[in-house]
């Protein structure tokens, strides 16, 4: 993948990356890519959900990455591999609260 693009284009782009690496962990986990608003044409915010539950959890800031990092990150494997790493993080988290939820209602 080269790097650069129009902001749409690299924010179709982040949506398909942080859905593939977060479905790695669970193909329930679902992302979203916020860009309106304060981040439109600048920054992109990301975040994670599985069932009701968000990580980061919706009190807290998304996961904030600048249009330009992305832009030429995504032509980077270390960029790329760094990322992935991360959301992958975020996505186990998530599973591990629904586990430790269901866990709770079975006693």
């Amino acid at each position: 993948m080269f790097a650069g693009g129009s902001y749409a284009e690299v924010g179709r782009w982040l949506l398909g990356f942080v859905n593939s690496h977060a479905k790695r962990e669970s193909p329930r986990v679902e992302a979203s890519v916020e860009a309106g608003d304060e981040r439109a044409g600048k920054a992109f915010g990301v975040r994670l959900r599985l069932g009701e539950e968000y990580e980061p959890p919706l009190a807290e800031p998304a996961i904030e990455l600048s249009f330009d990092e992305v832009a030429s990150g995504k032509g980077s494997l270390a960029w790329c591999q760094s990322q992935a790493a991360r959301l992958r993080g975020r996505a186990r988290r998530l599973l591990e609260t629904e586990a430790a939820a269901a866990a709770g209602r079975t006693r």
